[in-house]
């Protein structure tokens, strides 16, 4: 997370900008943290709120176009092959092409909110040959919500964003605990239903 704080610190803008274009083409960044201590960094006067929002922006909108047209240009194969370099496994690559069947191009505007999404919506789109049109709707749309609601929530948060990390850094062997037996009993409830219903 250091990483992040450096990358703002020493590049600004153009380092907020570079790292979206990164995070949403596949790199491991952490993506809302990211855009969560740009607000935070906003809300202490060491950036501007609008130009750290702009360049944020600008970088998931680059970033999510240039998955695009990989996708429309290389196709499945290519992502199949080399998606593993960057973290995206053939799982969920099918997990995405389902998603993305069902919801078509809102799942371009909504994705953004799903980690391990957000990096192959693009990809997906292009592949699907989704019109130019309807894909920079979808996208750039999302982008500016995704991006605007992240940032605001650490410009409010403020210097307990700070506090706020630290104590997610104490407890968060704890946090993963909990929300692993938060998944276990889902779906535990989730098969004994299905169970029931065969019965």
């Amino acid at each position: 997370m250091d990483i992040v704080k450096e990358l703002i610190i020493e590049y600004g803008y153009f380092g907020i900008l570079i790292a979206l274009v990164g995070g949403i083409v596949g790199l491991p960044i952490p993506d809302e943290f990211l855009l969560i201590t740009i607000g935070y960094y906003a809300s202490i006067g060491r950036l501007s709120f609008v130009t750290a929002f702009i360049s944020s922006y600008i970088g998931a909108i680059i970033g999510i176009t240039i998955s695009y047209l990989l996708g429309m240009k290389l196709g499945l194969p290519f992502l199949l092959k080399y998606g593993s370099k960057i973290r995206i496994t053939s799982l969920r690559i099918e997990q995405a092409q389902d998603l993305f069947q069902r919801h078509g191009p809102w799942l371009l505007a909504i994705g953004y909110f799903i980690p391990g999404v957000r990096h192959l919506t693009g990809y997906l789109a292009g592949i699907s040959k989704l019109s130019l049109r309807t894909f920079m709707f979808f996208a750039y749309g999302g982008a500016i919500i995704w991006v605007f609601l992240f940032i605001y929530i650490g410009h409010e948060l403020g210097i307990q964003w700070f506090y706020i990390k630290q104590s997610f850094e104490t407890y968060k062997l704890y946090i993963y605990f909990g929300l692993a037996f938060l998944l276990i009993v889902i779906l535990l409830y989730l098969l004994f239903s299905k169970y029931k219903k065969r019965v």
